[in-house]
């Protein structure tokens, strides 16, 4: 498809600057727009609280959750492959990062922080992170709800005042003596902190829009704390030491294999997070028109190797692992983010915050900040993600998943679904049941689910009980058919068919389905939805089959479906640009003329008006409509169209009933519009034997005769109108006949030197695809 250029500028617009003899260029300014500004500090104030409630949550020092948050916005935010993406301590680590400090310390855990960076960027080298993709969305889902269910449990004993136990089942088992032993003070702080989260947002009218301003974590949080410090309630409070104290990563200590397999499983959450929340982002950027051009999508390899050495630099100065975030993430989006500037940003305002800000962070109570990761983590079982995957039938998966998450661990849990997720896709692949009866005289074998090589031998013995010379309907009821089974039933449908019998395959509820690529007509492939409408239905069934409404419900979902997908690009890009078409193609309303198919060409390349046997009426004819010559001007002084196409075809019922009506009979509006064709009948008339040719040969009959030579015609009256003259004086305008053989499927062209006083006659000559590069006047092309 043509891509056409924007409308041109003025040349001024492309003139370097004048600079003075031997003066320096001038300095490039590093500009961040406002919109980046405002959207770091709205990301930052989620950020802040949510990195020391990570923190706390994994049991690491408190400034290892702030320094995170920095080096993924300032390191993973300027070398990843996604613009928006917000980067920093995920609530998703949390699980897999408490393990490893409890089983290996601190130091170590920083050195195995910065060991996975390098696995990152190992494997963004290798761009392998499409393959992360092809994990099944239920495993993800599975394993997020998992890590979602441990950190709540955890959080669950901070927020009721005790410490939390290692392992989930750990927690469930202390919890009845967690509940008699409550602590007041903290469960008050974190209710309230949990009352204002969820209140925050549904502030109705007018006050709500002002107060969402600010993001309900901080409000919480800052509430909680002030509360606290107004009725000085014994808790424990934050605690930031200095940072000369700061660890920083040691020499990895511990059994090698469990170094490995807690990298692995770091490297993994890291790696699938980010790339899933990359990906959503994207999703989130295209409901922003505004960005298409300025923000580009993601690049999955380079947001691995951004994400590497963010993780390397994280751990190098003592952070937690760094993966992609979501909640950020989308608040960096709704908050007007233009570029990666506001991701920087916001490490940046973080930075500042750990510096400058310590005396006011260590007022903030700890049960508040547990209970805004318990609330993160309960937000992490989606009930949405729940409804859908049990849509698609794969709650197997999701559950066994997230179970294997919350009793074995992360690693275990995701290879535990994954393998779950296998053995469902192999049972679904197999499993097909294929049966067989006599309805009315017709014999039915339906198939249900997936028709592969497995099912072969099934499909083959219950076909041949079908008697030979039957009729049969084949129902296929699922979405994949293998080589192996269509070639078995190509076959025995060859053999049926030469003994006396019909076949026809259908497809769910009784559609005809697509014929293959190797089937015949598979030239019209692209097409195959319009032809199993049309063109393989008799006329008959058509009249006394479903309901226009049903069909043109059908033909809508299927766009959306099928089409919508690939050209929304496209049709954004006209939407912004506007139409900018090169030609004016002008044609009959008849049904079987299909434009776009016959010129192969798409939205925004062709500038397209039908009428009743495609006439120009000439300028100032009494026709009681201007249209025509409306879209004439519109098209050559409006569009700037560099050619006009008159395209007349074969069977025109216009130029039939030209030749049936009576002179000065103008009963109906049908008859006083062909009233403008009877110039091509006296044109006709006046050439004698000089009729117009098709490919050399005389026409058919007079119909075909009359509907060449008002293609020829119409050309002459397109001369007449004031703009189209106009153009073509200046030699910026074409002008093109064309003839379309409806019954052939040829295409032919008004040669050169046809036309108006060309002796002895005009020439339509047949357009093949070798000579598509002649000099003759070319098909409409997109």
């Amino acid at each position: 498809m043509t891509a056409f250029a924007p409308t041109d500028t003025p040349d001024s617009a492309h003139e370097p600057r004048a600079h003075k003899p031997h003066a320096p260029p001038p300095a490039k300014r590093f500009r961040i727009a406002g919109a980046d500004v405002s959207a770091s500090i709205a990301v930052f104030l989620i950020a802040l609280p949510l990195s020391l409630g990570i923190a706390l949550a994994t049991g690491a020092p408190l400034q290892a959750g702030l320094v995170a948050a920095a080096v993924g916005g300032l390191v993973a935010g300027r070398l990843g492959g996604s613009a928006l993406q917000v980067s920093g301590p995920a609530a998703g680590l949390t699980v897999v990062t408490a393990d490893i400090i409890q089983r290996y310390g601190w130091r170590t855990t920083c050195a195995i922080t910065v060991l996975v960076g390098l696995a990152q960027l190992g494997l963004g080298c290798l761009r392998v992170a499409r393959s992360a993709l092809a994990v099944s969305p239920a495993v993800v889902h599975g394993m997020l709800a998992g890590i979602g269910v441990t950190i709540a449990m955890a959080q669950l004993h901070i927020v009721l005042g005790g410490t939390p136990q290692s392992a989930v089942l750990d927690n469930l088992r202390a919890l009845p003596a967690q509940l008699a032993t409550l602590h007041p003070a903290a469960l008050s702080i974190s209710l309230l902190t949990l009352v204002v989260l969820l209140l925050w947002p549904r502030i109705p009218g007018r006050a709500g829009r002002m107060t969402r301003v600010l993001p309900a974590a901080l409000v919480s949080v800052a509430v909680a704390t002030c509360f606290a410090s107004v009725t000085r309630l014994n808790l424990d409070r934050v605690d930031l030491p200095s940072w000369r104290s700061h660890a920083l990563a040691g020499l990895p200590e511990g059994p090698a294999l469990g170094i490995v397999t807690a990298v692995l499983t770091t490297t993994l959450v890291c790696s699938v997070q980010s790339l899933l929340g990359a990906v959503a982002i994207d999703k989130l950027t295209s409901q922003r028109p505004e960005l298409n051009t300025s923000v580009r999508r993601s690049d999955l390899d380079r947001e691995l190797l951004g994400q590497g050495g963010a993780n390397i630099v994280s751990g190098a100065l003592g952070g937690l692992p760094v993966a992609g975030v979501a909640v950020r993430s989308v608040a960096n989006v709704r908050a007007g983010a233009v570029s990666r500037n506001s991701t920087m940003l916001h490490g940046v305002w973080v930075v500042v915050a750990a510096l400058l800000l310590v005396p006011a962070l260590e007022l903030i109570p700890l049960a508040a900040l547990a209970a805004l990761v318990m609330a993160v983590g309960i937000q992490m079982v989606s009930l949405n993600h729940i409804r859908t995957i049990t849509r698609h039938r794969e709650i197997v998966v999701y559950a066994t998943t997230t179970l294997g998450v919350v009793v074995l661990g992360v690693l275990e849990g995701v290879a535990l679904g994954i393998a779950v997720a296998v053995t469902v896709a192999l049972h679904r692949l197999a499993r097909t049941r294929i049966t067989h009866e006599k309805v009315a005289g017709v014999h039915h074998v339906r198939v249900r689910g997936q028709l592969t090589f497995l099912a072969v031998p099934r499909l083959s013995r219950t076909l041949h009980l079908v008697p030979q010379g039957e009729d049969v309907v084949v129902e296929l009821d699922g979405s994949f058919m293998d080589h192996a089974a269509f070639e078995s039933l190509q076959c025995w449908q060859d053999a049926h068919a030469a003994h006396g019998g019909s076949v026809e395959v259908t497809g769910r509820a009784g559609t005809r389905i697509a014929e293959p690529a190797s089937a015949a007509h598979s030239c019209c492939r692209p097409w195959t939805p319009w032809r199993n409408h049309h063109c393989d239905r008799p006329q008959e069934e058509r009249r006394t089959g479903e309901p226009r409404g049903h069909q043109l419900a059908s033909g809508i979902s299927a766009f959306q479906r099928n089409t919508a997908p690939h050209v929304r690009g496209e049709l954004a890009r006209l939407a912004r640009e506007g139409q900018q078409p090169a030609q004016l193609f002008l044609t009959c309303a008849d049904s079987r003329v299909v434009t776009s198919m016959i010129t192969s060409s798409g939205p925004g390349d062709l500038f397209v008006v039908r009428n009743v046997g495609n006439l120009v009426p000439l300028p100032g004819a009494e026709s009681g409509d201007d249209s025509v010559g409306a879209a004439i001007e519109y098209a050559v002084d409006v569009l700037k169209v560099r050619s006009i196409t008159v395209c007349g075809h074969s069977g025109c019922g216009a130029m039939q009933a030209l030749l049936s009506i009576p002179q000065g009979d103008a009963r109906t509006p049908l008859w006083r519009w062909l009233r403008h064709g009877r110039p091509s009948l006296e044109r006709v008339a006046a050439q004698g034997e000089d009729w117009a040719r098709l490919a050399g040969q005389a026409p058919a009959d007079p119909v075909e005769q009359l509907c060449l030579t008002n293609v020829i015609q119409q050309l002459e009256h397109l001369r007449a109108h004031e703009s189209v003259a106009r153009r073509l004086a200046t030699g910026d305008l074409e002008l093109h006949g064309m003839y379309f053989h409806v019954g052939e499927a040829q295409a032919y062209l008004l040669t050169e030197g046809s036309g108006v006083g060309k002796p002895p006659y005009e020439v339509f000559d047949q357009v093949a695809p070798t000579r598509l590069g002649s000099k003759r006047a070319a098909a409409p092309q997109p």
